[in-house]
């Protein structure tokens, strides 16, 4: 059964990075599980205070990845169908995707957003845009480390618990 547990967790781990980029996984707090996981075990033995600071990481990795888009949207004059329209363009970017859709996606969706909401100032529209992606990849690099310093911390406890385990 530990085993199984062990195998489960590093899926989750992984899958918690894949999250950081597809809409509707939620990354880190994925990866998270994979360290519960791992911490069910009864060959695996770390500290239950190891889980509580990585658990709020987490939890903070989810407030962060919605909070600075729309900083980054306010900042810079853009509304919320700026935010709406990047989240759109990173699904269509990742659903059909053509070189660089990923980066493209979001800046173009927060463009077509922006001129939706007002089509009268395409540069207002432009410059809203631009903040929008500033802040959609600020917090995907945010998330990206959190789920990276997440797997590290599953590396290190199964690598210290490794001749217990085996």
């Amino acid at each position: 059964m530990d085993v199984i547990l062990v195998i489960l967790g590093l899926i989750c781990v992984l899958v918690g990075i894949a999250g950081v980029f597809i809409p509707g996984l939620p990354g880190p707090p994925l990866s998270w599980v994979g360290i519960l996981l791992l911490y069910c075990t009864s060959a695996i033995d770390f500290n239950f205070w190891v889980l509580i600071p990585l658990g709020l990481l987490a939890i903070a990795s989810l407030i962060l990845e919605y909070t600075i888009p729309a900083y980054g949207t306010k900042v810079f004059k853009g509304t919320k169908f700026g935010v709406r329209g990047s989240y759109v363009g990173l699904i269509i970017g990742i659903i059909f995707p053509f070189p660089f859709s990923f980066i493209l996606g979001p800046l173009i969706g927060a463009f077509a957003g922006e001129m939706y909401h007002d089509n009268s100032d395409w540069r207002r529209a432009l410059k809203a845009a631009f903040g929008t992606f500033l802040g959609f990849l600020l917090s995907t690099l945010i998330n990206f480390t959190i789920a990276l310093v997440l797997l590290v911390a599953f590396v290190i406890i199964l690598i210290k618990n490794f001749n217990a385990f085996f």
